[in-house]
């Protein structure tokens, strides 16, 4: 086994913090990967790994490797890739981290034709609505849904997500339908919370040009897309959505739109990456096919609503 199997072997383990998901992501047996990494020690002359019978986790020169190593076989990767003028010649392993109804609804259904114009590039998606640090984790790109936060990664605006107002039919029996604001003091929102911070949103719309913002009585709180139409289909509340989450029940009458002359502001869509990271070529390819599938789904300008 040459060093950069070795290399690569090392980078599983400590991204998976376990020798048996590292070889079950690699596809080879525990033993193998064991032993690469104990080969792997006695090369450098140190240990990068503390091992207990329940977690493995980086040492203090096991870090200060994990960063060069990234490097290193992302340099080779990329010069292997130098001559190759056939796209789907292109080799390498690229991580991308998207929040979990894009990937969900979006990606993973449209993979495949990205897998057969470049079969020879693997993908590690992470589907997850948690704010992953790039840098730290290893990621190579990364779709962020909202205003983002100064983190010093590179940021590109793809569009902005038309969202809207939805409510089921058995709620408008119940309650009525609202045709302004002013009428929901009456009403139930279903509520949603960040779940990373946990911070609640309050009911938005623009009017004239304007955003106003309300507290709209919620007997139900979620921290996840998915919960909160599962809730408005159930009857609990008006929703405010992307209209892409909820166009097929849209579609079959579970849910209908609401005050279209009140909806809040679209959100932007951005692409991020490690700032000091250069793209390799299977990132770029892998960025080049996203972003026309993603932009199919949003609005371009940020004041189209």
């Amino acid at each position: 086994m040459d060093s950069v199997d070795l290399f690569r072997i090392f980078l599983r383990v400590a991204e998976n913090g376990s020798f048996v998901r590292a070889a079950e992501s690699l596809d080879r047996p525990a033993s193998t990967v064991s032993a690469a990494v104990q080969t792997l020690e006695s090369k450098l002359g140190t240990r990068l790994f503390h091992r207990t019978t329940r977690s493995v986790s980086l040492t203090i020169d096991g870090n200060a490797f994990y960063s060069r190593c990234q490097a290193a076989v992302q340099y080779i990767e990329e010069t292997e890739n130098l001559f190759r003028r056939n796209n789907s010649e292109v080799t390498g392993t690229i991580r991308v981290d998207v929040p979990s109804r894009v990937g969900s609804h979006i990606i993973i259904p449209a993979l495949p034709l990205f897998f057969r114009l470049y079969p020879a590039v693997k993908v590690e998606l992470g589907v997850t609505d948690r704010n992953v640090n790039l840098a730290e984790e290893g990621i190579d790109c990364a779709i962020r849904v909202g205003q983002l936060e100064n983190s010093g990664m590179v940021a590109k605006c793809l569009g902005y997500l038309r969202i809207i107002n939805v409510a089921s039919a058995d709620y408008i029996a119940e309650y009525g339908r609202p045709e302004s604001p002013g009428e929901l003091s009456r009403h139930n929102s279903i509520g949603y919370a960040s779940p990373t911070s946990g911070r609640k949103e309050l009911f938005e719309w623009v009017h004239q040009g304007e955003v106003e913002r309300a507290v709209i009585n919620s007997i139900l709180t979620v921290n996840s897309a998915e919960a909160s139409i599962a809730a408005c289909i159930a009857g609990m509340g008006i929703l405010q959505i992307p209209a892409y989450d909820v166009c097929d029940k849209l579609a079959a009458g579970l849910l209908c739109e609401l005050m279209p002359d009140f909806r809040p502001r679209a959100i932007p869509v951005s692409i991020l990456y490690p700032h000091r990271r250069h793209l390799s070529r299977p990132v770029r390819l892998f960025t080049d096919w996203l972003t026309p599938l993603l932009q199919g789904k949003m609005n371009l300008r940020k004041d189209e609503n």
